[in-house]
């Protein structure tokens, strides 16, 4: 809950246990819950290199961010989530069915080459993969580890995990509405601030009488 250096450095950790292959570094944006000294020692005593994006260079590190649409805002849309029975579900949706989802059964197109051609852009794309597919042919795991990815995909049905998934979500919706029965929302569009009604107050008034 929350994003503080503490509770960011704890989930990194937790994602590093995770990752099936070995890291050499950390690249991450400027904020605090990144840039502060507890990072910066870990990455020291772990000997892995820390580097950060430019200042007001946003595309620094655009393929990571445009994963806030499509692992974010598309599955869990717009609206506050800010109690622990939300995170718990969220959490659980991570951790488990929408992770499997995403990294074994979602193709991901991937930047070739840029050419120019006059004043127009032209853009090649490599034949779309999921994230598994591009991780065995990386060559940067083990054999022991691709026979257990290997095992995970064969284990799994694309159509119960959509469906686990979408049962939670449901539940998550479920968990927002009860803060706010009274108001009914389209959690996939931009919340528009509330209304709020300002009176004013006539003041007395003030001087010599007429």
């Amino acid at each position: 809950m929350g994003k503080s250096q503490e509770h960011s450095f704890w989930a990194l950790k937790e994602i590093r246990k995770r990752i099936p292959f070995d890291w050499k570094g950390i690249d991450s944006d400027n904020g605090p819950e990144f840039i502060n000294q507890i990072l910066c020692k870990y990455c020291q005593r772990e000997k892995l290199e820390f580097t950060r994006s430019r200042p007001y260079r946003k595309n620094d590190n655009a393929y990571i961010e445009q994963k806030n649409w499509t692992h974010v805002r598309k599955i869990f849309g717009y609206l506050r989530y800010d109690t622990y029975e939300e995170l718990a579900i969220m959490n659980g949706l991570y951790h488990n069915e929408l992770r499997l989802y995403k990294n074994f059964f979602q193709p991901v197109m991937k930047l070739k080459s840029k050419e120019r051609v006059g004043g127009k852009l032209k853009r090649k794309y490599e034949p779309s993969k999921t994230p598994y597919q591009r991780l065995l042919e990386s060559g940067q795991i083990r054999d022991e580890v691709k026979d257990e990815l290997n095992a995970i995909y064969l284990s799994l049905n694309p159509a119960r995990l959509k469906r686990n998934i979408d049962a939670k979500l449901d539940k998550l919706y479920e968990a927002y509405a009860g803060k706010d029965k009274d108001r009914q929302v389209n959690p996939h569009k931009r919340l528009s601030p509330r209304s709020v009604t300002f009176y004013m107050i006539q003041q007395p008034p003030v001087g010599l009488p007429t």
